[in-house]
């Protein structure tokens, strides 16, 4: 290991304090069960951290080949595979989606009521793919509690996080959603949205091939992506991790909605993390009848890093070519109308996966754009995202960087782990 942190630029002894961080501040006092961090800088993994518990009740430690439920780290693989169509002609990121889905050609807007009795009014334009791509749809999630669109999904069912508990399809959700008015009109604002769940739902109807084939055909197999899927075989749930939820001392909502609201971090907690998915009786043994695009994959560290690292090879990953450099390019420019950022685009001060300012919105990933007005000491240009459980990952192209961080805690607001893990990765760098 001494060799890669010498040859990639880090210093080894700061990049001690990252695992120091973790183990006072997160593993010793149990507010994550188990956590891997890993650097991968120059064509090696420099760093690699392995701490705590896959499955607390059975005490089974962490490994490096544990599955992880990533949701929304799905995002950027369902964006990588509507791009891999859009390179072979069969679109165009400003085609309307009702080109596809005839059926929303005339979506409406939210203007006032509730569900059902809601009065809408015209959209003032027409929702295209890169709306989709870039959250800018004027779709919504129900986990959002800000207006009663929101509300409407969580009544209707529409895009519930653990996709598990459903019995739709992709089809259903696209049929229910024409009913349902837009927050607003396309690429006026973004929200954080269903809008990837539509995307799978084109990848569907514009190969041919549903979604789950799409992606081992020219994603997994590939990139030697093994154990990525919607589901957890039996023969893997040796390796699959319990999931928590973050104890507020409040009892759980009824419904089963996984809530993503933002607690104070300065409270006192009540107690340990709740687990809330057990791995043996997990509903993620079978394969779901919604393949959610949005937030329904399983993954390993291995695998989500060959995906990164594919990304930061302009599409490359040893002799498998899955894009090429400019739409990689074209996917990690800010796509945000006027080149705004997050923070002044943003509808109603949506949930996110990150902090909005100085931060644009590319195809499918996060864009940081300002440094200084976002607060952070990374790179213009690093892109990437995180899942619900505290997931994340990051790519810094001109650091020959990548970052991912995997545990599985319940929200991914709870902490502000991923603000602090930039900061320890970035002061680790050395340029002698």
């Amino acid at each position: 290991m001494n060799h890669q942190i010498k040859k990639s630029n880090l210093s080894e002894e700061r990049l001690s304090k990252i695992k120091k961080h973790i183990t006072e501040n997160y593993i010793d006092t149990n507010k994550y069960i188990g956590t891997i961090t890993a650097i991968y800088k120059n064509d090696n993994i420099a760093f690699l951290d392995i701490q705590g518990m896959q499955d607390r009740e059975r005490n089974i430690p962490l490994k490096r080949d544990s599955i992880f439920r990533i949701y929304s780290m799905t995002k950027p693989i369902t964006s990588v595979a509507i791009m891999i169509l859009y390179e072979l002609g069969k679109f165009q990121i400003d085609d309307p989606v009702h080109k596809f889905i005839p059926s929303w050609k005339n979506l409406k807007v939210y203007k006032s009521g509730n569900y059902p009795n809601f009065k809408t009014t015209d959209s003032l334009s027409v929702m295209t793919i890169k709306d989709l791509l870039s959250h800018q749809s004027g779709l919504t999630y129900g986990f959002q509690m800000k207006s009663e669109v929101d509300k409407a999904y969580r009544e209707i069912g529409i895009g519930r996080m653990e996709s598990l508990n459903t019995n739709q399809t992709l089809s259903d959700m696209i049929n229910t959603l024409k009913d349902v008015p837009l927050e607003f009109s396309p690429s006026t604002a973004w929200n954080y949205s269903v809008s990837t769940d539509v995307l799978g739902h084109l990848v569907e109807i514009i190969s041919g091939k549903s979604f789950d084939e799409f992606l081992k055909e020219n994603i997994f197999k590939k990139l030697n992506m093994q154990d990525t899927d919607f589901f957890v075989p039996k023969e893997k749930l040796d390796r699959f991790t319990a999931n928590y939820l973050f104890n507020m001392g409040e009892p759980m909502d009824p419904s089963g909605a996984l809530p993503l609201r933002k607690v104070d971090r300065h409270s006192i907690e009540s107690g340990n993390p709740i687990l809330i998915d057990d791995p043996q009786m997990s509903l993620y043994h079978r394969k779901p009848s919604f393949l959610s695009g949005g937030g329904g994959l399983v993954s390993t560290l291995d695998d989500y890093m060959n995906f990164a690292t594919m990304l930061l090879n302009n599409g490359v990953f040893k002799d498998q070519q899955i894009l090429s450099k400019k739409t990689i390019d074209l996917m990690t420019s800010n796509h945000l109308e006027g080149n705004k950022d997050l923070f002044s685009s943003s509808h109603a001060n949506t949930v996110s996966e990150t902090t909005l300012a100085g931060v644009g919105f590319g195809l499918g990933f996060q864009i940081l754009m300002n440094p200084a007005k976002n607060q952070i000491n990374s790179s213009i240009g690093e892109y990437g995202w995180g899942g619900a459980a505290s997931t994340t990952f990051w790519i810094d192209p001109s650091e020959n960087l990548i970052t991912i961080f995997l545990t599985q805690l319940i929200p991914s607001t709870t902490y502000n782990i991923r603000r602090e893990l930039r900061t320890l990765v970035y002061s680790s760098l050395t340029y002698k």
